[in-house]
């Protein structure tokens, strides 16, 4: 019998999926980005300093970090204060290498862009929104700075998206809900670019193991759903235009 998903969602359907920019007003710019039942508020900062190994060095940096709020799933979820959970360390460095991959570090001079992902609700995905997430925010951010005169270009260099693939009995599904996350057998998360180029897969077999052709099966469908993801971004940039 094979797997039946939620609402007879397709195996290489997307969840539905938005965004909402200037969600709050005080970041740079801010962005609450919903995958299905999850939904992450992304949110940009700009300050005029740089990590001691830049100084004097003309370039900038891009960090991020990642938390889930205590109500974000059915139970409680304790905040992490003096000390961050390995899986939140984890999360919150593949976000900064994910959007580092998409801006000049060199083109908006010493300054540094903190990138915050805040997981308001949780229902799987929630890295993986965080980083399609955070790159609207921060191109809606850079748009917000070339109109104020701040920046004579944009530094961004390509457009970031990400999505999870799993294998659940035998079968490649995209874009996992918890219950489908919790199910499978194998699951990856994959980052590319525009250009549909890989920037990073992070997977493991959770209870099995998978083939070569497995493995296809579930970038072809990663493939395919960033490249809906990059065009939902775009269109949500529009504004901007």
């Amino acid at each position: 019998m094979s797997w039946e998903r939620s609402e007879n969602r397709q195996a290489d359907r997307l969840r539905p999926h938005k965004f909402q920019l200037d969600f709050i007003e005080n970041p740079l710019s801010s962005v609450v980005i919903e995958c299905g039942k999850t939904k992450v508020l992304c949110t940009v900062s700009l300050e005029n300093r740089v990590p001691r190994f830049l100084m004097g060095s003309g370039q900038g940096w891009l960090t991020a970090e990642y938390r889930m709020l205590p109500g974000a799933t059915n139970t409680r979820h304790s905040r992490e204060l003096m000390k961050l959970s390995g899986r939140t360390q984890e999360i919150q460095r593949l976000i900064g290498r994910s959007l580092r991959a998409a801006i000049d570090l060199k083109g908006f001079g010493e300054r540094t862009i903190t990138i915050d992902a805040d997981v308001l609700q949780a229902d799987a995905g929630t890295r993986t929104a965080s980083i399609t997430g955070s790159y609207v925010a921060l191109a809606h951010g850079i748009n917000k700075l070339i109109s104020a005169g701040e920046l004579k270009r944009s530094p961004l260099l390509e457009t970031v998206a990400a999505v999870s693939v799993g294998l659940i009995e035998g079968e490649a599904f995209l874009d996992l809900d918890y219950r489908e996350d919790y199910a499978a057998d194998v699951d990856l998360n994959v980052v590319m670019n525009g250009k549909l180029e890989l920037i990073e897969i992070q997977g493991t077999a959770e209870s099995n193991s998978m083939t070569r052709s497995q493995l296809n099966a579930m970038l072809d469908l990663a493939e395919k759903g960033i490249a809906q993801l990059l065009e939902a971004q775009q269109q949500a940039l529009i504004i901007d235009d």
